[in-house]
């Protein structure tokens, strides 16, 4: 099965010498379930030529708000909308879960509780509970109709989303590892744009394990069998 990374976004400068892009992240985390993946550099403008180029696609995530006015914006929410109906399975994450609820019908905005920051607990549709990497402001606050959440926590209502066996959407970061996040508190504390309190915890919580794999199985099976399906 081929899978086509719709790439909105790269890793930061100060980790591109020792750390790999996000195509490649998703790659690895998605590693033994037999895909093939094909990257596309949307940000820069790089799009695939239809929606039936691959059999899935999986947005990643981006520095930018999809509300920004960015150049590449408006002809990927299209492209999404194309994906969803012409019936091929589209996965997106942090950026990619927020821009495929706007394209589709829903808000995205600043949150004003501000960031979330590494290690967060997430309440799945059972009462079970996933564990996973964030780093987010954005949010999204308004569902598409043709939206349902699968998973929230106090802080991010809607941060697992359904959208029948079309889109499946995660917030959070499935591709972010530990060592990852506490290389982005390293570099980015004391920047004004994140609060200390929230750096901290988010450093401390390295130690405690996620739920990576959990939701690497579930994108997976999404692809594979277009459910959507997290277990606890």
């Amino acid at each position: 099965m081929k899978i086509g990374i719709l790439q909105t976004g790269h890793i930061a400068p100060e980790f591109q010498p020792t750390r790999e892009d996000f195509d490649t992240m998703f790659a690895q985390l998605l590693n033994g379930y037999g895909f093939e993946f094909v990257s596309y550099d949307v940000e820069n403008m790089v799009f695939p030529e239809a929606p039936q180029d691959c059999d899935g696609w999986l947005i990643t995530g981006s520095r930018h708000g999809v509300y920004e006015d960015h150049t590449f914006i408006a002809p990927l929410e299209q492209f999404i909308r194309d994906i969803y109906v012409a019936d091929i399975p589209l996965v997106g994450i942090c950026f990619g879960h927020q821009i495929v609820a706007q394209a589709l019908g829903g808000t995205v905005v600043k949150f004003d509780g501000g960031w979330a920051l590494g290690r967060h607990e997430y309440t799945l549709a059972g009462g079970q509970t996933v564990v996973l990497n964030a780093w987010h402001q954005d949010q999204v606050i308004a569902l598409p109709e043709v939206a349902t959440r699968l998973a929230a926590s106090p802080f991010c209502e809607n941060a697992i989303l359904a959208y029948g066996n079309r889109a499946f959407t995660v917030q959070a970061h499935p591709e972010y590892s530990n060592d990852l996040i506490r290389d982005y508190v390293t570099v980015r504390r004391g920047t004004g744009t994140y609060p200390d309190d929230r750096m901290t915890q988010a450093e401390a919580n390295t130690t405690l394990p996620t739920d990576d794999a959990k939701l690497a199985k579930a994108i997976a099976q999404f692809f594979l069998t277009r459910t959507s399906h997290v277990e606890a």
